[in-house]
């Protein structure tokens, strides 16, 4: 089985001072939201073993507070390809990855990941917020057996709900 997990980018910067788009740098909550995004996957043990992500400063830095918040040893390849690039364009990149890899996690951007999310599980609609991460299962071997309309959505989180939840598990031990 494959687990491809989708993560967009965190709340950025837009008043910040920055060359273009593709430089645009997250701000402080969308910091915080990437970090609240890798300590969950470290605590639930599904820390990816390769980060791709798109090479804008956004995505990039949300992969790397999430990698360093999270503890996770794996390597973080950026690519300019993800920054703008079609859902089809995302998973000729997804099915050239290394078969011997179970967690991929690819970080990236709207509108693109809502289309990538619901046409890998075969329809429906999909809206992915900023900071939120999607496992999405396949029942395949290799990356390459990989498509559209085979995939099943596992879960969908926010950082807004894992706040929650930690407010919820703080109150309930309290009492």
């Amino acid at each position: 089985m494959k687990s491809l997990f989708l993560l967009r980018h965190a709340k950025s910067d837009r008043s910040a001072a920055h060359a273009g788009d593709h430089e645009r740098p997250l701000n402080r909550r969308g910091r915080s939201a990437a970090r609240r995004i890798g300590v969950y996957l470290a605590r639930i043990r599904q820390a990816p073993e390769l980060i791709l992500s798109s090479s804008a400063v956004r995505a990039r830095t949300t992969a790397e507070l999430a990698a360093e918040a999270g503890g996770w040893s794996c390597p973080l390849r950026d690519s300019r390809a993800l920054y703008l690039d079609s859902a089809d364009a995302v998973l000729g990149q997804i099915v050239e990855q290394d078969d011997r890899l179970e967690r991929l996690l690819v970080v990236g951007h709207e509108p693109t990941w809502s289309e990538l999310a619901s046409r890998l599980i075969g329809g429906g609609r999909i809206e992915v917020p900023t900071a939120a991460l999607l496992r999405i299962d396949f029942e395949a071997k290799r990356w390459s057996d990989v498509g559209f309309g085979e995939g099943g959505l596992v879960w969908l989180v926010t950082p807004r709900l894992l706040a929650r939840l930690e407010l919820d598990r703080k109150d309930d031990e309290r009492g």
